[in-house]
């Protein structure tokens, strides 16, 4: 009985270790932050959650002018797309003028078009078994 507690005790600690270090890492660097107010928030998304909710994962810091990376950790293989906020008032959201134009920078990965939001096709990228690093720049 004893033998049989010491393998399963065993098998649950390989399976919880095996749990915590699946996928890989994946960082994005936000680009000419142009001050220290508020927060950079940050969320990876699938094509289900692009522009209709919450990312998978969400990574937030500090706004600093200058250059500022942030990290997914743990990210199974898939394809994926990265939104980046700079909330300057702290109020988590993105903020709009009267026209319908965003107030604050905001990026994303990929292709950014001039006129209109972006689409997960076009701001889309594969993660496999190597850790993946995106720029985006505001």
């Amino acid at each position: 009985m004893k033998t049989l507690l010491s393998l399963f005790a065993i098998v649950c600690t390989l399976t919880f270790s095996q749990a915590q270090t699946d996928g890989v890492t994946v960082s994005v660097t936000i680009e000419n932050v142009l001050n220290n107010e508020g927060t950079l928030l940050a969320g990876l998304h699938t094509a289900e959650t692009f522009m209709k909710a919450q990312g998978i994962k969400t990574a937030s810091t500090a706004a600093k002018k200058g250059a500022v990376t942030l990290t997914f950790e743990n990210v199974a293989p898939g394809s994926y797309s990265i939104l980046v906020l700079h909330d300057a008032n702290g109020n988590n959201q993105m903020d709009f003028e009267a026209n319908g134009m965003p107030k604050e920078s905001y990026g994303t990965t990929g292709e950014m078009t001039l006129y209109g939001p972006p689409t997960f096709e076009a701001t889309a990228f594969t993660v496999a078994q190597k850790d993946v690093s995106h720029n985006i720049r505001f």
